[in-house]
């Protein structure tokens, strides 16, 4: 069997799907392997890295396609691309079925396999596949890299002869896996850090980082059987707007990560709420692609709102696309093997597997 994949729009996707460290375990797996050239140079992994383990590179995509039983992207592929899909074959990536429900049941229709990655169910079984574990937690790292880099103060306490600089307050709004990692990151670097998140289970991870729990009533009836974070009641979002209106006050930097899958993102903090914030604060959105967590928050822009910052990036992973791109071709490998009947050398779509029912789009 062929696996194959070509490259994303750069432009706005620099990540890859098969480095070469997985393209040689799909090999010892089994399987060829056909990449379109150029596929990884941007990366600073060279052709020769992959053709020294086997690793064919086709010229054309026309072709690669075609020629490929597999085919594993970040994205879904653009339309011409997908026209040259055939019965059986199958796609594996994050299709975003929410917003590309229309092409994706077009090519239900052609009877291909499409696997979209972050339906994946949140299970022991799946941790070593799951994409959106392990790209939220580079995202919540850099978020508070990019925060702090904005921020025009020093972040850790210092003690100096000519006086004291106290440590910078960050308030991390949502404490899945980003804002846990934003939490880990922003102490490592000295700040005093706070957070909120409307799963009162978050209560325990948030103070084992060292960070201070901000608890809002209500908030334990608040979460997914899948440990997501479930849209709130109207009385809930009033509750929880008053403590994070007060607590902006001592804030000097927000990170906001707070998503509900499938439908836009929470605003937490409104317009009125921003005035709480001192002159000089920073703001980062790390929902700003859903729409944002933020009022005035725009992609790709820093908005000063009476000199406070309001920044969100369409993808912040494309800063860090070289570690984002190994843990994902990572998790897609132990997807497919999970999905891979080595006896038979063929796919398995056993849908009595809930890792595949759950990823299948049907």
């Amino acid at each position: 069997m062929i696996i194959g994949s070509i490259s994303e729009n750069k432009d706005i996707e620099k990540r890859i799907s098969i480095t070469p460290e997985i393209a040689k375990k799909y090999i010892n797996l089994g399987f060829q392997v056909q990449l379109i050239k150029n596929y990884g140079k941007h990366l600073g992994f060279e052709e020769k890295q992959y053709t020294d383990i086997g690793v064919k590179f086709v010229a054309e995509e026309k072709e690669l396609i075609e020629n490929s039983n597999i085919i594993i992207q970040m994205s879904l592929l653009n339309e011409e691309s997908a026209s040259l899909l055939k019965p059986n074959q199958t796609l594996i990536g994050i299709l975003n079925p929410y917003e590309n429900k229309i092409r994706l049941d077009e090519l239900v229709k052609k009877k291909i396999n499409l696997f979209s990655l972050e339906l994946l169910p949140r299970i022991t079984r799946a941790q070593s596949m799951d994409i959106l574990s392990s790209q939220a937690n580079l995202a919540g790292y850099k978020a508070v890299l990019e925060s702090f880099s904005t921020f025009e103060k020093a972040i850790p306490m210092m003690m100096t002869a000519a006086g004291t600089i106290p440590a910078a307050k960050v308030l991390v709004v949502g404490a899945g896996v980003a804002g846990l990692q934003a939490i880990a990151t922003a102490k490592r670097m000295g700040a005093i850090v706070f957070a909120t998140d409307v799963r009162m289970a978050s209560k325990e991870q948030v103070e084992s980082l060292g960070g201070k729990f901000l608890t809002v009533e209500g908030a334990e009836n608040l979460e997914t059987k899948g440990g997501y974070a479930k849209e709130a009641s109207d009385e809930f979002k009033k509750k929880q707007e008053d403590l994070i209106s007060e607590t902006l006050k001592k804030i000097d930097i927000v990170i906001c990560t707070a998503l509900i899958p499938g439908k836009k993102a929470p605003l937490i903090i409104k317009e009125n709420m921003l005035k709480n914030l001192k002159a000089g604060s920073v703001i980062y959105d790390l929902a700003a692609v859903q729409g944002g967590n933020v009022a005035f928050t725009e992609v790709d822009k820093i908005v000063d709102k009476n000199g406070v910052k309001i920044m969100g990036e369409k993808n912040i992973l494309n800063k860090l696309p070289t570690s984002s791109s190994s843990l994902y071709a990572k998790n897609v490998f132990n997807f497919v093997s999970n999905l891979y009947d080595k006896e038979n050398k063929k796919l398995h779509i056993n849908l009595e597997d809930e890792i595949i029912a759950q990823t299948l789009i049907k």
